[in-house]
């Protein structure tokens, strides 16, 4: 396998901080954390470099020399970005052609959708047509809802610490299949992405298991023994919703509790009623298929991550 310098934006952050895990494990070891110069000293940058990880400061809204400067070295850019900084992506696809960067990971790692749908994947379609255009070499990884994601409260309140979304209602008819993946294989399969030529100017979808709402909420039920009382939503409702979000945003742009709204709502259309988020449509959308490509691979079957949850021995996500 050959050797190559690793950057990654976002490194401490939840997606990040996977996909850092997973290329460790591999055996990687020349990996660059790009971080913004006032958290360098932050102490989960600091457990970065304790794992043998340089930070080096990058501030994707400065000037493209010093962004260009940041970038020297690497020759596989990931970006592990916030939502609401996709954009940055733009100047930083074009400084990295420029430093000689030879693959550039933009931020994807969702689910599986086409343009339209949802604000943010246009906010990222954006950023893909711009990479193209550089002629940059890229590799766009989705990879599905989450189990971590998914699942409700139940009465006794025992799984409250790892639960997400505590007010979610269930999409349509919760019999629409959804592509979910174990947070974990994240970094598993794009430690094995990076090296694969067979990914490069492609669209890669990856996944765990393929579940309905309806079957997860069984299992929940099943394991723990209690009773889930479930609400359901259907487009109607979930389409009033962004519309209500969507009126009240102009008078209150920096309302995060209106977007995440907006948000929320357009990926339960796309992945629990319309149903983007499987391997079948993706491939119609032309993605390659991370389970094809990899066989291989070992992942952490659903019913094996619940039982961790009700043993009270899952990671919360969103935890810090």
């Amino acid at each position: 396998m050959a050797t190559m310098k690793v950057g990654i934006v976002g490194a401490s952050g939840e997606t990040g901080s996977l996909i850092v895990n997973g290329l460790l494990q591999a055996g990687e070891r020349n990996i660059v954390a790009l971080v913004r110069l006032d958290s360098i000293s932050k102490p989960a940058n600091l457990a970065l470099k304790s794992r043998g990880i340089e930070p080096r400061p990058l501030d994707t809204r400065g000037s493209q020399e010093s962004i260009i400067s940041a970038l020297q070295g690497p020759d596989l850019l990931i970006s592990a970005i916030a939502p609401m900084e996709l954009l940055e992506q733009v100047p930083l696809a074009t400084a990295a052609k420029i430093a000689g960067v030879k693959r550039f990971f933009p931020c994807a790692f969702s689910t599986a959708m086409p343009m339209g749908i949802q604000v943010l994947r246009d906010l990222k379609e954006d950023v893909f047509n711009h990479v193209e255009r550089i002629g940059l070499s890229y590799t766009i990884v989705d990879v599905g809802w989450l189990y971590q994601g998914v699942f409700h409260a139940i009465p006794s309140g025992k799984i409250d610490y790892a639960v997400v979304f505590p007010g979610q209602m269930i999409p349509g008819d919760g019999n629409i299949k959804s592509g979910l993946t174990y947070l974990a294989d994240i970094g598993r399969y794009v430690a094995r992405i990076i090296h694969d030529e067979r990914t490069v100017n492609k669209m890669v979808f990856v996944y765990t298991e393929l579940w309905t709402p309806n079957e997860f909420y069984d299992l929940l039920e099943r394991l723990s023994g209690e009773f889930l009382h479930r609400e359901y939503a259907s487009f109607e409702q979930l389409q009033a919703q962004i519309v209500e979000a969507e009126a009240k945003m102009p008078a209150d742009p920096g309302n995060f509790l209106l977007r995440l709204q907006q948000i929320e709502a357009q990926y339960q259309i796309s992945w629990g009623i319309r149903g983007d988020n499987t391997p079948e449509y993706a491939k119609f959308l032309g993605y390659l298929n991370g389970k094809e490509l990899y066989l291989d691979l070992k992942f952490t079957n659903f019913k094996d991550y619940l039982g961790e949850v009700l043993a009270g021995r899952a990671k919360p996500v969103y935890d810090e």
